[in-house]
């Protein structure tokens, strides 16, 4: 009998710990630069899981040069998220958009003394409860942002940002948010849309000076 073996996926369409080669190929398969790798134990993969991925990779002690990704491996049929903020806080506002045409879906803000990050993980909360309400569990998700996509995955908008009364509805947004991801299961793709191969995100409110 083969000896089990556990697959931790850092970086793919849902990352976590699997404990078979056909479940961790569906979470890296068609992934833009996916990183995986196969551990002896359950303990192993745990630790590695919460480490550095070029931790326990050969190509970490010699890196080659980063591979280009093709503007053809994005997918179409998907939804864009992005915030802009004017100022650190300032006024914030958020939005998703079609990718195959740019047609925007949502738009909220612009809401006072607010961040880019929180923007960015109200944006992917907003996105996902929508297409929850479509009935479109495995449509995929697109945010620049990975420090959005961390807070999403934690179910906690990590925010230093302090109230100042004038931002109680970003404070009440990013409640019924952190709400909303303690009882639904993440089951859409939220995959990082590759900015320096791809441009600017479909969604960018193209403010950047």
């Amino acid at each position: 009998m083969a000896k089990q073996k556990f697959y931790v996926v850092w970086e793919g369409h849902k990352p976590g710990i699997y404990k078979s080669w056909d479940e961790c190929q569906k979470q890296v398969a068609g992934f833009p630069q996916a990183k995986y790798k196969s551990f002896e134990s359950a303990t192993e993969a745990e630790k590695a899981f919460q480490g550095n991925y070029w931790k326990y990779v050969q190509s970490a002690k010699k890196p080659g040069p980063k591979q280009r990704v093709s503007r053809s491996a994005i997918i179409q049929e998907s939804v864009a998220v992005d915030a802009a903020c004017s100022g650190n806080p300032g006024d914030m506002e958020y939005r998703g958009v079609w990718v195959a045409d740019g047609r925007q879906l949502f738009h909220v803000g612009p809401l006072k003394d607010g961040t880019n990050n929180i923007g960015e993980f109200l944006a992917l909360v907003h996105a996902l409860a929508m297409l929850k309400t479509q009935n479109k569990p495995s449509l995929t998700i697109y945010s620049d942002s990975k420090i959005a996509q961390g807070w999403v995955k934690k179910g906690k908008c990590n925010t230093k940002l302090e109230k100042t009364g004038r931002n109680d509805e970003i404070f009440n947004l990013i409640d019924r948010a952190e709400k909303w991801l303690a009882v639904n299961k993440i089951t859409n793709p939220i995959i990082k849309w590759e900015t320096e191969d791809w441009g600017e995100i479909p969604a960018d409110f193209g403010r950047k000076s």
